[in-house]
């Protein structure tokens, strides 16, 4: 009887909690700003880009962000709603959910990613887990959630796609592309302000300083444009979502929180 009474009560507290999940959208959208944490220009721009994405390689990327977990880990709510949600294609399972829950005050936010069973090769929890890190984290540390979402979209992206695999992934250096462009242009100031000194016309170092100084903000503006282009190319072009098509998730993927 009080095994009886526990399993009872365990199968009650999971149906109160799936009674929180989200109702699936309608009519039907990849993105869903549920906790409104971008604008609707943000939005409508992942939008596209992931219904072209879902119509050329049928795998489905939801982004559904939300203001409170209702009392459930990310990952827990993750599933519950992507398998309530049916993000993925029936028999190929191949469907992605990337959870926000956004950080308020002294209340921590969280990020997940969730992978259906199909992906789970192309998209690994350790890569998942380095995509909440790396790509998001930083990004929402700075209440910059459009850019967050929109770099993990991006990789997830190339790695569906087979662009790079996760292990190519994995064996990317962390450290910032445009921080080194800025430490070799630094040292270069250096070198060619020294040598100006040995010079008899004082005028020339500062003559040389000005170029130095602007090719490095022009570097450091294109490093960063660089960086967002990729996904920008995907952001107009597409029709209308035509809905999820049933996918499974068994629970693969990985998240953190800041």
């Amino acid at each position: 009887m009080k095994y009886f009474m526990l399993v009872v009560l365990c199968v009650l507290s999971v149906g109160v909690m799936g009674q929180n999940i989200p109702e699936r959208p309608n009519p039907p959208r990849l993105v869903n700003d549920f906790a409104g944490v971008m604008t609707a220009e943000q939005v409508q721009q992942i939008e596209n880009a992931l219904v072209k994405f879902s119509t050329e390689t049928s795998t489905q990327i939801a982004v559904v962000t939300v203001s409170t977990l209702d009392g459930s880990d990310a990952a827990n709510y993750a599933f519950q709603l992507g398998e309530k949600w049916g993000i993925g294609q029936k028999g190929k399972n191949n469907g992605v959910l990337i959870l926000v829950k956004p950080k308020y005050g002294k209340d921590r936010g969280h990020a997940f990613i969730a992978t259906g069973y199909g992906l789970e090769g192309a998209v690994p929890d350790a890569i998942a887990n380095r995509i909440v890190d790396l790509e998001m984290i930083p990004h929402f540390r700075q209440n910059d959630y459009y850019g967050g979402i929109a770099s993990a979209v991006t990789v997830i992206m190339q790695l569906t796609r087979g662009e790079f695999t996760a292990d190519e992934y994995a064996k990317k250096k962390s450290f910032p592309v445009g921080l080194i462009v800025i430490i070799v242009l630094v040292v270069l100031f250096f070198v060619l302000g020294n040598k100006s000194k040995s010079s008899t016309r004082h005028y020339s170092s500062r003559g040389s300083d000005l170029p130095l100084w602007m090719l490095l903000g022009g570097m450091a503006a294109g490093s960063s444009r660089s960086r967002g282009g990729s996904f920008g190319s995907f952001s107009s072009g597409s029709g209308g979502f035509g809905g999820f098509g049933g996918g499974g998730f068994g629970g693969g993927g990985a998240g953190g929180s800041w």
